[in-house]
């Protein structure tokens, strides 16, 4: 099992910037795309951005410009750099991931969800 643990949230003004965290751990895994998800309060939950273990990147139209997401292959992170923060993007921000999980000799897919991490752009 492939955990993940966000953090780097928090409260900040229009036009801010913060910069958030996700770290994987568990037994033997290699992941293929992290990726980034949001949900403001009464919404459904959105994409936000990816990158695949390439560094392929794609970017929700809302974010393009403002967010770059980023990874560091050797540690399992993912990060998400966000600039020019707008009220619109307050929300619960959540990393996802997939790949594959060996167990022994059993090699399995995996796709895990952290448990978020809250962004508050207000004034």
């Amino acid at each position: 099992q492939v955990q993940l643990m966000e953090s780097g949230g928090g409260s900040v003004q229009p036009g801010g910037s913060l910069r958030l965290s996700c770290a994987a751990s568990g037994d033997m895994f290699s992941i293929i795309v992290m990726a980034w998800y949001r949900q403001a309060p009464g919404k459904q939950r959105e994409f936000v951005a990816q990158m695949s273990r390439g560094g392929s990147t794609n970017y929700a139209d809302s974010v393009k410009g403002r967010f770059t997401i980023s990874r560091d292959n050797a540690k399992n992170t993912a990060y998400l750099q966000m600039n020019s923060l707008k009220p619109e993007d307050t929300a619960v921000y959540y990393c996802y991931a997939d790949g594959l999980a060996v167990r022994g000799r059993d090699t399995s897919n995996f796709n895990s969800w952290g448990q978020g991490t809250q962004v508050i752009v207000s004034s």
